[in-house]
């Protein structure tokens, strides 16, 4: 029989993110033994696997590779499930690998159109490729500037479309993901979101000063927070040999760093973080994330050091 625990706080409790180590008393976790940690995801209900799936593992992948790595992770007890149309062919692959397993996984999909038309038919055209007639969370992706979260929230814009497959069953929550502090903030104050994908590193909140205001916010509003760049390491400098093609930056592929890396977006209240999407690295993820544990003060005071002296992917305030 598999042993299982339940570790379970109230989550009335508001940690303060800005003294990290964060608590976890904001989420109920349980653990079983063999496989990943799960944790609920803000007000919905849900449980989610501690690492999720991005869909950018089976781009470009064959049949058989795709449905392997589905595999994996779902032996792992992986129930998470990220996709997106810009990830290439990534929808049209993990859709036949996924669908055995559909009704017991959580599966999240993006569009990065702002637009109701443009949203409603990249919807439309993700349920086809998923073979499903419904996502679990649908999400604004990728937004970044203040023009942008205008035009989704203006008359014709992408939120009508959101709202009305809502309505329609086609999507159960609504979340976004975006790469600046100052979206993000802006996001939350028009809508109340279901979750926030967003990149919690250790070198973007001490050398960025980019994450803790956004968590801050978002665990404030009870919103379920998904985690996006945990083992990355910095931007590739120029004229380096990019090693790595499914990733813009340069990755951590030293286990021992990429743990540290998990392990410090993973304790805050996160419920979930998704690892670069080259399979290798995925695959590491899984294995080093079946043991995680809460940094202790020294290794935060360790993590804290290394963070301000890496160039960080993010600051705030943004960039001109």
């Amino acid at each position: 029989m598999k042993r299982r625990k339940f570790v379970t706080i109230s989550a009335m409790s508001v940690p303060l993110i800005s003294m990290f180590p964060a608590s976890l008393s904001a989420i109920t976790r349980e653990m079983f033994k063999g496989k990943i940690e799960k944790r609920s995801l803000g007000k919905t209900g849900e449980k989610l696997s501690m690492i999720g799936f991005g869909g950018i593992v089976v781009k470009d992948a064959t049949t058989a590779e795709s449905a392997a790595r589905v595999k994996e992770a779902i032996d792992h007890g992986i129930n998470y499930f990220d996709v997106a149309p810009s990830y290439g062919n990534a929808e049209e692959m993990l859709g036949p690998a996924l669908e055995p397993y559909r009704k017991n996984v959580f599966l999240a999909c993006k569009t990065g159109e702002r637009k109701k038309e443009g949203a409603r038919r990249e919807l439309e055209q993700s349920l086809k490729y998923l073979k499903t007639d419904h996502f679990d969370l649908y999400q604004l992706h990728a937004v970044t500037s203040l023009e942008d979260v205008d035009t989704v929230f203006s008359e014709g814009g992408a939120m009508e479309t959101f709202l009305e497959a809502k309505k329609e069953g086609k999507v159960r929550f609504l979340g976004f993901s975006a790469h600046s502090v100052e979206a993000a903030m802006a996001l939350m104050d028009r809508f109340d979101f279901d979750t926030i994908l967003f990149p919690f590193n250790y070198a973007t909140w001490y050398a960025g000063n980019f994450g803790p205001q956004v968590m801050e916010k978002a665990n404030k509003k009870g919103m379920g927070i998904l985690a996006l760049k945990s083992m990355a390491w910095r931007p590739w400098e120029e004229g380096e040999e990019r090693t790595n093609s499914k990733t813009w930056y340069k990755p951590h592929t030293d286990p021992e760093k990429a743990k540290k890396g998990l392990r410090f977006t993973l304790s805050h209240p996160v419920t979930a973080a998704i690892p670069p999407g080259h399979e290798d690295l995925f695959s590491m993820a899984l294995k080093l994330a079946k043991d995680f544990k809460p940094m202790d003060k020294q290794e935060i005071v360790e993590i804290k050091e290394k963070g301000m002296n890496t160039n960080p992917l993010f600051s705030y305030p943004m960039k001109a």
